[in-house]
């Protein structure tokens, strides 16, 4: 689970500025007591999430650590230049849109932590993200958006960073918040780790930005 998240949540950051991964790079720091078998695991996961991907783990350093285990990951992607998705695009009239249903990983949090059952799809969320790379690359190369940003800390800090990059500010409407069955709203808000993809669309571009994610097939919006 650690070296598949490691991997998903850097991966996260290459959909959400629409790029095809190439190349993971893995920087671990072991405590000399770590059992060889969990190393072998963790290895397993990192090769696992980078094999989806389509990206190669082309190197990266070894170190050991009084502890705690340390696995630092760099994922690198490519797109053109003038289809990179940024959060300064976004413009007055834009629609938000948002990948997903929101707090499924908070909710498996919780649930990890306080022994509740019966939570397995989101304590899977919280576990093993999944990065919405297919969305982000076909959005970004159809020009179907003017920003995005994945939701790596909640719904309500990405919205604040757009609207600061952008130099401008949005309405949320409460009643279309797509929240997950079992998270409250202040985990669809600010319960962080979706990894799901906030987009903000111009009108004009709404039916092509549609058209794209139901041509990625990986969630709805």
């Amino acid at each position: 689970d650690i070296g598949e998240k490691a991997v998903a949540v850097n991966l996260s950051d290459l959909a959400a500025m629409g790029a095809a991964p190439r190349a993971i790079l893995l920087s671990l720091l072991l405590p000399p007591t770590l059992p060889i078998d969990d190393f072998d695991q963790l290895i397993d996961g990192v090769a696992a999430a980078a094999t989806r991907a389509g990206a190669s783990l082309i190197g990266g350093n070894l170190s050991r650590s009084p502890g705690p285990l340390v696995a630092d990951v760099t994922a690198m992607g490519v797109v053109r230049p003038r289809r990179v998705l940024r959060r300064s695009g976004a413009r007055p009239g834009d629609r938000l849109f948002v990948t997903g249903a929101l707090g499924a990983a908070a909710a498996g949090l919780a649930a990890l932590t306080g022994g509740l059952t019966g939570a397995d799809d989101c304590v899977a969320a919280h576990l093993r993200p999944q990065p919405r790379l297919r969305t982000g690359v076909i959005v970004a190369n159809n020009r179907a958006a003017s920003a995005c940003m994945d939701l790596s800390d909640g719904l309500a800090d990405a919205v604040r960073q757009i609207c600061e990059a952008s130099g401008c500010g949005a309405e949320v409407m409460r009643a279309a918040l797509p929240r997950h069955p079992r998270a409250t709203e202040a985990q669809a808000l600010s319960g962080g780790e979706d990894y799901e993809l906030l987009f903000a669309v111009p009108k004009r571009r709404v039916r092509l930005f549609q058209q794209a994610v139901r041509q990625a097939g990986e969630a709805p919006i």
